[in-house]
């Protein structure tokens, strides 16, 4: 059984106002916050990196009371991902999601960044087989199944991504399955039906003109798919 989680992707926020947009988002009743790391080597973008990520965390204190509270996604879009698991361990991250064409072996990477005290998650490009994934999956906390080129944010949705989505659903039910790239109001029918329970937005959260609503218009498609299926954590 899997829960809806939604996921704003600070990609879209204002980087003089980081902290602010964070504590916007939760307020919003997001259930993570999604933090793009990027290096400029395994994609073309830089972005944010563990100082920033800790001065967030000091902006953004978990609530000990409240396990799993204030959640920081951290997805690595970085050349060498065994560099940073400790780096971002330190600085606050969660969940800690490195990619599988950055790799030359995930199994060891998994259990590197559970030995720091994250929670372990895969990502794979629209170019990568999703059966890759499948060695993998039962080490995993979350698999991720990009639908949008990683690098740059706004991009459009891929559709034929869908497929990767229905096949890791159907071989694990209970994993959490992430989707990122180009998620909004049009798209998220198709992403929920294919069974993605974690859903990164980006533009369509930060731009609407009510975060709130547009979080909850994503997570009522993610609970109703769940429920049909019989998938849902209530």
């Amino acid at each position: 059984m899997v829960k809806p989680i939604i996921a704003p992707s600070l990609l879209a926020g204002d980087f003089a106002n980081l902290g602010c947009d964070c504590h916007r988002m939760f307020k919003s009743r997001a259930d993570w916050v999604h933090l793009d790391v990027m290096d400029g080597h395994f994609v073309p973008n830089i972005t944010m990196g563990p100082p920033v990520i800790s001065s967030l965390r000091k902006a953004v204190p978990r609530d000990e009371s409240k396990p799993g509270k204030f959640f920081f996604d951290c997805h690595m879009m970085v050349a060498n991902p065994e560099q940073w698991v400790p780096e971002i361990a330190k600085a606050g991250g969660d969940q800690y999601t490195f990619h599988y064409e950055a790799t030359e072996d995930p199994l060891a990477l998994v259990k590197l960044i559970k030995e720091n005290g994250m929670k372990a998650a895969c990502a794979v490009k629209p170019g990568t087989p999703v059966d890759v994934l499948y060695p993998l999956a039962e080490y995993l906390d979350m698999a991720l199944v990009m639908t949008v080129e990683p690098g740059f944010g706004g991009q459009s949705f891929m559709a034929d991504m869908m497929p990767k989505v229905e096949d890791l659903r159907k071989k694990y039910p209970k994993l959490n399955i992430q989707v990122d790239g180009g998620l909004g109001a049009a798209t998220i029918p198709v992403a929920a039906k294919a069974g993605a329970n974690v859903i990164v937005a980006g533009t369509s959260v930060f731009k609407a003109a009510d975060p709130e609503q547009m979080i909850e218009f994503l997570r009522s498609h993610v609970t109703t798919e769940l429920k049909s299926k019989g998938l849902l954590d209530e």
